[in-house]
């Protein structure tokens, strides 16, 4: 499975922003994918989660009712809708995929994109 993320840029606070992670190779075997960040000098945290079907979201309580998670099916896609962003948001934005697993965990996901920078200025 391969992971690849878009979207990414430099924004002022209060700006939206739409990340998109495809997927290609063998995505039948996925169960759960999920957004990660890492800023400067700090772990890798959760943003959302969603199952691959689509049927069950999660969020992290630093973004919800900011941000959304979603999935094109005839895309496959999963995307990042970033609503009303702070500086406190400026991390690499990371796409991930689990065969077994949808959650909050990172170490439980199997496959990892690259990566793509989101930066908030105040």
């Amino acid at each position: 499975v391969q992971l690849v993320e878009s979207g990414g840029g430099l924004v002022q606070a209060g700006d939206s922003l739409r990340l998109s992670c495809a997927a290609s190779g063998f995505i039948f075997s996925i169960n759960g994918m999920g957004w990660f960040r890492q800023a400067p000098g700090k772990e890798r945290e959760f943003v959302a989660a969603i199952t691959w079907r689509g049927d069950s979201t999660l969020y992290a309580d630093s973004v919800k009712g900011r941000f959304t998670i979603s999935r094109d099916n005839a895309k496959r896609t999963v995307n990042l809708q970033m609503n009303s962003l702070k500086p406190e948001d400026t991390a690499v934005y990371y796409c991930a995929a689990g065969r077994t697993y949808y959650g909050s965990h990172p170490t439980n996901y199997n496959y990892w994109g690259q990566g793509t920078q989101v930066t908030v200025s105040s």
